[in-house]
């Protein structure tokens, strides 16, 4: 029996691409390609060496699991996402990592980045 729920997710996965989504070069090294990605945003808390509480904002990006398996596999830090003339680069999450699933089928990579230029 097929799984509804994984089909609709797929599904919406498509339409988050062609209806929301922007072409963008993800790069590492000297590897560049052109993919389809959704601009989303993580907020965050970290303590500092005093107990303080420090808030920030990273750039996420959704992109299709299959679209940056084809060149790179997983992101990584360090890979550079240039969107809309801006350069964001990949970076870790306060020790979470620098990607998390966006949905519980593994159709959509959630991947944080900080804009550098």
């Amino acid at each position: 029996m097929t799984d509804l729920l994984q089909q609709g997710a797929a599904w919406l996965v498509g339409q988050r691409s062609r209806h929301m989504g922007r072409r963008v070069s993800y790069r590492r090294g000297l590897i560049a390609v052109e993919i389809t990605a959704t601009y989303g945003r993580t907020e965050y808390e970290i303590a500092d060496a005093y107990g303080g509480r420090v808030g920030a904002e990273m750039t996420d990006f959704l992109i299709s699991t299959t679209d940056l398996a084809r060149s790179f596999g997983r992101p990584e830090p360090g890979d550079r996402i240039q969107a809309d003339g801006t350069v964001y680069e990949v970076m870790d999450l306060a020790g979470q990592g620098c990607w998390r699933w966006s949905d519980p089928y593994h159709a959509s990579l959630r991947i944080h980045a900080k804009e550098v230029g």
